[in-house]
């Protein structure tokens, strides 16, 4: 009996060291703790952004170049993460975001090139103009995937799917437990 409220001490206290509010202008890099399994939602300025899975329980953001005016903003609450960059230089601006592998992502970014790799999960991803290549592995992982460009190209490689023009848009369901919706507005689209 004396043991339940150690255990739920604890339980506590790993929740609470699990909640972060992270907002640093100008730092470069910039992390919180965030446990692998959760769901990571990204409001990212126009730039190169390069979105990276990783053994390590934690959400980093680095970039190059070095900027007094950058705002990194990430706000971890359990299991759940808000993560925004905002004030990025007009050219030449890349950044690295790292994440837990098994983590569920919803991003949406205005206009660049935004790659995705090595994440294992849902995938909710928008960008509305540029490039997006995301790597989604084995079609047998995923129970729906949804892809769309108004205008522009579609390569699917997993599904062998590759169409250009107006309007083209991939839909699949299958045996796996995760879902892909991806869509750019004006750009390429590649899932491989």
């Amino acid at each position: 009996m004396r043991a339940i409220p150690l255990v739920l001490l604890s339980l506590s206290t790993a929740m609470i060291a699990q909640n972060a509010k992270v907002e640093e202008v100008g730092r470069n890099p910039v992390e919180a703790k965030f446990a692998s399994g959760g769901r990571v939602r990204m409001d990212l300025c126009s730039s190169g952004i390069e979105l990276v899975g990783t053994d390590q329980s934690r959400l980093r953001v680095s970039y190059h170049p070095d900027r007094g005016d950058v705002k990194v903003r990430i706000d971890v609450s359990g299991e759940r993460a808000d993560l925004q960059i905002t004030n990025c230089p007009r050219n030449n601006f890349r950044a690295t975001i790292e994440v837990p592998k098994s983590s569920a992502l919803y991003v949406r970014m205005f206009a660049g090139e935004l790659n995705v790799s090595d994440i294992t999960g849902d995938k909710d991803v928008v960008l509305h103009f540029g490039q997006l290549t995301m790597d989604i592995g084995k079609p047998e992982d995923y129970a729906r995937v949804n892809a769309s460009v108004n205008s522009g190209q579609l390569d699917i490689s997993p599904f062998s799917v590759s169409k250009g023009g107006l309007f083209r848009s991939f839909d699949q369901s299958g045996p796996g437990k995760y879902r892909v919706y991806a869509h750019v507005g004006a750009g390429q689209l590649e899932l491989r």
